[in-house]
């Protein structure tokens, strides 16, 4: 795969999606009165990332990375450890796979990673991988005394599918992730209700949702382009 001008796949749309989604988290941080600026750096850094990935450039998953480290940083500051613990223990590890395996999957001699299609099996298998996953992390969430733990258990569930189908290269990656956004922000929602120096936090995942929408669009479109 090719890493050099990854700018070469943005359409003006994306420039303007990628400008406004920055906007949005950098107003509500300056409009917050406790302001917590790892929350706005994080937030960026997710926008950002979403926005490569959602034109299957590999940088995208660089920045999953860096996301991860700083969420699971702003996460565990509000005791939401179900968080920290996803994105540290298992976002940013399924991540790091899935860099290795976007560049050893480049459409053609493109900077585009090539779009998989998945079959029952591989859905059966992360589903049976995501229960299990899942049922664990209620109970050590649970231990660990995490705050909104249902809400928490439901973020490791959805999360944990999404990277997989990330790390498949599939489409459907992208609605997965959508499910997790809409989750996320119920807990920043709660977060935010103790503190708002959470705002941001919410508004981000806000944007992530409409920019997991913009990626499904745009990975369906690169799958019709690939199979010509």
């Amino acid at each position: 795969m090719k890493l050099k001008n990854p700018f070469k796949l943005f359409t003006k749309f994306d420039y303007i999606l990628w400008a406004v989604s920055a906007v949005v988290v950098a107003l509500s941080f300056l409009l917050s009165p406790e302001r917590d600026a790892l929350t706005l750096i994080a937030s960026v850094v997710g926008v950002s990332a979403l926005i490569f990935i959602a034109k299957g450039h590999v940088v995208g998953q660089f920045l999953i990375v860096a996301f991860a480290l700083l969420y699971g940083i702003v996460s565990i500051k509000f005791k939401y450890y179900g968080e920290a613990i996803t994105y540290l223990g298992m976002s940013a590890p399924i991540a790091i796979c899935s860099i290795v395996s976007w560049i050893r999957h480049p459409f053609g001699k493109t900077a585009q990673v090539e779009v998989r299609k998945i079959n029952a099996l591989h859905v059966v298998g992360i589903s049976i991988a995501s229960i299990i996953v899942t049922v664990a992390f209620y109970f050590i969430l649970d231990t660990l005394g995490t705050q909104n733990l249902i809400f928490s258990t439901l973020s490791v569930a959805t999360s944990f599918f999404a990277a997989s189908l990330s790390f498949f290269r599939s489409p459907y990656y992208a609605l997965a992730y959508s499910a997790n956004d809409i989750v996320l922000i119920v807990l920043w929602v709660m977060a935010t209700v103790q503190s708002v120096s959470y705002l941001p936090m919410i508004l981000c995942f806000v944007m992530f949702l409409i920019n997991d929408i913009h990626g499904y669009l745009c990975w369906r479109k690169m799958q019709k382009s690939q199979s010509y």
